[in-house]
């Protein structure tokens, strides 16, 4: 059942993913100077949903109410997730072998990024070895300039220490930065430093560009896999996603608005799904129980 403060809060997480996603495409359609009302348009609708939703966990609050059994299910939303296949290279937390891999896409510069990469290590100490969580850079040039240069910076720190030193480098970063373009390049460096690998060494990488076509590609991926903006999750479970599965997922992260979906299913791949933003940890933690039946 949903109690008033997990309804609130996933409130809150659909009007700020809501409207980050709306702010991503006005300035795309300002640099092209184009019309921006459809999305003033949506920003509204945004604020209505999101204020319909705080009102429903009020009425909830104040009554205790359970939901229906017998209440209509919204109807399960499907895509084609063409996600690039999972390797032993990829920069992995949790056991490689889980039987729930969440496949993130994100920008180390997004504000919703920086609160879910706190999220997923949470999900990732709380279940015990059965899922695991793969890191995939996806910056967004249009909103955060810096944010290509940093995933390059983790690139090389990943180079010198491995997955260790890639997940203490990429912690640092959000630990540091204050979001929106925040973090000063000389924190680069510096957090080389910290994490105890060659600091020269560090900057003639950084220097380099090797890795910028590593990045773009991960760009690319996302993309095809479904990402518009960030984070972006595609989960992969060992058992399918069967149609009673979809509904009971449905039921705990149900769409804000017709066009808008927090959860997707890969139409082809049984076993696939994805999740839009920064999700709370309660209602992914739901998921994964699902996923694990």
């Amino acid at each position: 059942m949903w109690g008033y403060s997990i309804l609130k809060k996933y409130a809150n997480i659909v009007l700020l993913t809501i409207n980050r996603k709306i702010k991503m495409e006005e300035q795309i359609i300002e640099n092209k100077q184009d019309n921006n009302k459809n999305s003033q348009k949506q920003i509204a609708g945004a604020i209505i949903i999101a204020g319909l939703i705080i009102a429903g966990a009020i009425l909830l609050k104040g009554n205790n109410a359970i939901p229906s059994a017998n209440k209509p299910v919204a109807t399960a939303n499907t895509s084609n997730i063409d996600l690039k296949t999972i390797s032993t290279d990829e920069h992995i937390l949790g056991n490689p072998n889980a039987k729930v891999v969440i496949v993130e896409y994100s920008d180390t510069e997004c504000p919703f990024c920086k609160v879910f990469h706190n999220t997923m290590h949470q999900i990732i100490e709380k279940n015990n070895g059965d899922v695991a969580w793969v890191y995939r850079h996806y910056p967004i040039p249009q909103l955060h300039p810096k944010a290509f240069h940093e995933a390059e910076a983790i690139e090389c720190a990943w180079e010198q220490g491995g997955n260790e030193v890639f997940w203490k480098y990429i912690d640092e970063v959000y630990a540091r930065t204050q979001s929106n373009n925040k973090l000063d390049v000389v924190e680069l460096p510096k957090i080389a430093k910290d994490v105890g690998i060659n600091v020269s060494s560090f900057n003639t990488c950084l220097a380099s560009g090797k890795y910028k076509e590593k990045i773009q590609k991960y760009m690319d991926d996302g993309s095809k896999a479904g990402a518009n903006g960030t984070p972006y999750s595609v989960i992969v479970a060992k058992n399918d996603i069967t149609t009673k599965k979809q509904a009971e997922i449905m039921i705990i992260a149900p769409n804000p608005r017709p066009d808008y979906f927090l959860v997707s299913f890969d139409a082809k791949k049984k076993n696939v799904m994805s999740m839009n933003g920064a999700l709370p940890q309660e209602m992914i933690n739901k998921i994964i129980t699902v996923l694990l039946k």
